[in-house]
């Protein structure tokens, strides 16, 4: 079985997954899309309305932005693959729960041994903190490290800045980085954030 074959097989599985209470109201389970060999996984919340509907990531008001976040700096959602650490949609849009996490921590893991990514972008506090348990957002965000193995960046979802306008600018700046951090993935050491405290994971950055 190839790698989109297994892809697909996964999506299926999360099509009629039964593991937690978020298949109750479940529209369509949101496996995300893109490219079995991409060399960035963006990884969000939770589906919204609009994925439970179409059963497509990023694809309300936050996946227009993440759209044109993308166009800057050239590239596109169909050069990225894109999901999220729950595969269905919390009820009313709420923040995941830790049940739920747990359920849909295996279809990622699963996901991203497939697809063998360059680097991982984290949208939001409950992606990161998958990775990195400890620390602010508001410190970290746009910093790139190796968290075992694995090259981890974590940026504000772009539904944050739908909400709070200054955090606009903040993610652009952050997207422009990329390329970069992109071309320079082998420069980045392996770091445990857990050895850090806040203070100075806020003096952290890779350039």
């Amino acid at each position: 079985m190839n790698a989109e074959q297994s892809l697909k097989e996964i999506a299926q599985e999360i099509s009629m997954c039964k593991k937690c209470a978020l298949h109750y109201s479940r529209k369509n389970g949101v496996p995300g899309e893109g490219p079995s060999n991409a060399d960035v996984v963006f990884i969000g919340e939770g589906p919204g309305f609009h994925e439970n509907v179409q059963g497509r990531p990023f694809v309300g008001a936050a996946g227009q932005f993440f759209e044109e976040l993308l166009k800057t700096i050239g590239m596109r959602r169909e050069d990225v693959f894109i999901t999220n650490v729950v595969k269905c949609r919390p009820p009313g849009n709420r923040d995941p729960e830790e049940e739920e996490l747990q359920a849909c921590k295996g279809y990622l893991d699963r996901q991203l041994a497939i697809i063998r990514p360059k680097m991982v972008v984290t949208l939001g506090r409950y992606s990161m903190a998958r990775y990195i348990s400890n620390a602010k957002i508001s410190h970290i965000h746009g910093m790139a490290r190796r968290v075992n193995g694995l090259l981890v960046v974590p940026f504000y979802h772009p539904a944050a800045a739908l909400h709070r306008p200054s955090l606009r600018a903040v993610l652009e700046e952050d997207f422009a980085k990329l390329p970069e951090l992109i071309a320079n993935t082998e420069q980045v050491p392996e770091y445990a954030y857990e050895e850090k405290n806040e203070d100075q994971a806020e003096q952290l950055s890779m350039f």
